[in-house]
């Protein structure tokens, strides 16, 4: 494929939609063709020469654009990407990839149809201290136990866009198939059942909705795992980053830098240390080596972060790289999540 910049339309202008039309501002490889926020939305430093339209549709019509960046409310996924996939351009699209197992098949099989690439925003897959965590962890060797959580303790505009996210996704969907994906990628077994629990901790949110989820997986190895998420002005910030997996020959744990903050959007992303534990011991019955400190510094922020997803994606793309374990497991890890908000929601454990 020639080497010609690839005409990007970035929808949805949040956080994420922001940071990764940043990313596609800097690369050399894209040129942004519109940006599309359905509200009013106000652009400061290197984007502030760009417009703002309000219509995705109308827009994907107008500029045929190589690609569609999909960054918006997760109920707006499958619909805008499919949109995009059918009228030939390629597609980034932020996690979740939908909101039921179904449109995220819809989604895939758009992509395969339309011969277009769908690369999903699992972020995690492209820092390297996560990189380094699951290869340390897989080298233990399973079954393992996998003990994770990302609790938000969130006010204000924070707190708002947590609220504008439940109206259609739970903590456990949207922020779950991340940790679930890295759960897969270390033990390579299949998911066969979830259990999951949540409460709704304020009346500021559906009566049919909890900011506060515990899911738990077991795998086909013998495998389990649990994940917990919760978001709001209750949640407290004691232990709320857990990142921490066990096997029969040791433990591999992300040690958290004293004094993060749980609302603090680099703190989802960035490790400090990863702690290597050993379980072999000497003749002596004690702990043959003590355990190993990996210091992980210059780790990338969550703007350089964003710039390596859109890196990948244009590789994806000049490359031709097969994506379809990519996607697959996209849809594997949100058959989890959604199957444990299932399970809340009915009191029941869910077989897959």
């Amino acid at each position: 494929m020639s080497e010609k910049r690839l005409s990007v339309v970035v929808a949805g202008l949040g956080n994420m939609g922001r940071s990764h039309a940043l990313a596609y501002h800097r690369n050399p490889g894209f040129e942004i063709a519109a940006l599309v926020n359905r509200s009013p939305v106000d652009l400061d430093g290197e984007l502030s020469g760009y417009t703002v339209e309000r219509s995705f549709e109308e827009v994907l019509k107008r500029e045929r654009p190589d690609v569609a960046s999909i960054n918006t409310y997760s109920d707006s996924h499958a619909d805008y990407a499919v949109m995009a996939l059918e009228a030939g351009a390629h597609v980034f699209l932020e996690k979740p990839l939908a909101t039921t197992v179904k449109d995220a098949e819809r989604v895939v099989a758009a992509a395969k149809a339309n011969g277009r690439k769908l690369v999903i925003g699992y972020i995690l897959r492209h820092h390297p201290s996560w990189q380094k965590l699951i290869a340390e962890a897989r080298t233990l060797g399973g079954p393992y136990v996998f003990r994770m959580n990302l609790n938000q303790q969130s006010s204000g505009p924070s707190w708002q866009t947590h609220r504008r996210l439940m109206e259609t996704t739970s903590p456990i969907v949207d922020c779950g198939v991340h940790y679930v994906d890295v759960m897969c990628q270390i033990t390579d077994a299949k998911p066969v059942e979830v259990r999951g629990m949540g409460l709704r901790l304020s009346d500021e949110i559906k009566p049919d909705m909890y900011n506060y989820g515990h899911l738990q997986v077991l795998f086909e190895d013998g495998s389990v795992g649990w994940y917990e998420a919760a978001w709001g002005p209750m949640i407290s910030e004691t232990a709320f980053f857990v990142k921490d997996i066990m096997s029969p020959k040791g433990s591999v744990s992300i040690v958290m830098d004293e004094g993060a903050k749980s609302d603090d959007i680099d703190t989802h992303t960035k490790t400090a240390t990863i702690r290597v534990h050993r379980a072999a011991r000497g003749a002596d019955g004690r702990f043959a080596a003590p355990d190993e400190i990996l210091r992980m510094e210059g780790e990338p922020g969550h703007q350089e972060l964003c710039e390596r997803e859109q890196d990948f994606l244009l590789k994806a793309i000049r490359e031709d790289i097969d994506l379809s374990r990519h996607m697959e497991d996209a849809v594997q890890s949100l058959k989890v999540c959604l199957a444990a908000d299932e399970s809340v929601r009915t009191g029941r454990a869910i077989r897959l």
